[in-house]
């Protein structure tokens, strides 16, 4: 019997098909395992369609602006979207934004750019390029939504709450940062924490899956992604976080699969910064969801309530 020579160009593809295999189990193993969430819907809310642009970057940008009740003013909160494209009927920023809405707190929920009725494309910005729609979006509620306003902060989500404190650093003149579940740690050490776990999760032993996700991961990072991946990897949110001097609030889940709850924890508590005060929720993973024993809803009506009395507190403060 012949054998085929080992190359490096045959271990190459061999290892390119590993992580390609890899990732296709994962989606798999994650779809058969997935919890059915309960979630406010699009048609229980109620919203404007709005149209701004983003003037720096040339972009034509387009959202829903959640007003409550009353004369007014009222403090208002511009969501920044997590990763990849954005959905008007996405059930997680609907139950966010229906509170908050209903405690008194106006909401702009952009589409994010590429998304829905927005220009541009989400695939080719980097951190930098995503706050410039973020800061339009602030511009546009301060001078164009003819919503009268006491105060104007930012919510972030997931990926969008990594680098809130960018945008925040950006703006400089905001009243509020929340980071709901946006890791403090880099996006490359944020991707091989999840691909860790998640085989984990199928069955691979510790270390053995360590290495397997080493090579995965580096096929989403100069295979799959590369001009995205190049730009972000080693993009560290700490560095504004350090020089944030506006209050913020950023909440965890302990059972968080796709950020490191306790590393980002222990390198946010080692900034040492008065301004920020950082919470971890027991028994709830990465949408910060019901414990499996007290309900099913997509987010914990405890993280809710802390995010609605933190802005509104704040706007008392401001009086």
């Amino acid at each position: 019997m012949a054998y085929k020579k080992f190359t490096p160009k045959r271990v190459i593809y061999g290892v390119i098909l590993l992580a390609f295999g890899v990732q296709i189990s994962v989606v798999l193993f994650n779809s058969l395992n997935r919890r059915q969430f309960e979630g406010v819907s699009l048609s229980e809310t109620t919203y404007t369609e709005i149209f701004f642009r983003n003037e720096e970057q040339s972009i034509d940008l387009a959202g829903m602006l959640f007003r409550p009740e009353g004369e007014g003013p009222y403090p208002a909160a511009v969501i920044i979207h997590g990763s990849g494209p954005s959905r008007r009927t996405n059930g997680w920023y609907l139950t966010l934004t229906k509170h908050l809405q209903d405690s008194g707190i106006a909401v702009l929920l952009p589409d994010k750019r590429g998304s829905e009725k927005s220009g541009g494309d989400w695939r080719s910005a980097d951190y930098d390029d995503l706050a410039t729609d973020t800061i339009a979006a602030v511009d546009y509620l301060r001078t164009e939504s003819g919503v009268p306003l006491d105060r104007v902060g930012i919510i972030g989500m997931s990926e969008g709450g990594k680098f809130s404190s960018l945008v925040g650093h950006k703006i400089g003149d905001l009243d509020y940062v929340v980071n709901v579940v946006g890791s403090a740690v880099m996006p490359k050490e944020q991707l091989l924490f999840e691909e860790n776990y998640n085989l984990q999760q199928m069955g691979f032993p510790p270390g053995f899956s360590y290495l397997v996700a080493l090579f995965s991961t580096a096929h989403i990072r100069y295979v799959r992604q590369p001009e995205f991946w190049q730009a972000v990897s080693e993009f560290d949110p700490n560095i504004y976080w350090q020089q944030l001097e506006t209050d913020a609030l950023i909440l965890y889940g302990e059972d968080d699969t796709n950020v490191p709850t306790k590393e980002s924890m222990r390198r946010l508590e080692a900034l040492n910064n008065p301004h920020i005060r950082a919470i971890v929720y027991k028994d709830s993973g990465h949408a910060l969801e019901d414990p499996p024993y007290a309900g099913n809803s997509i987010f914990r009506s405890e993280a809710l309530e802390e995010i609605s009395r933190f802005v509104l507190h704040t706007a008392d403060d401001n009086l």
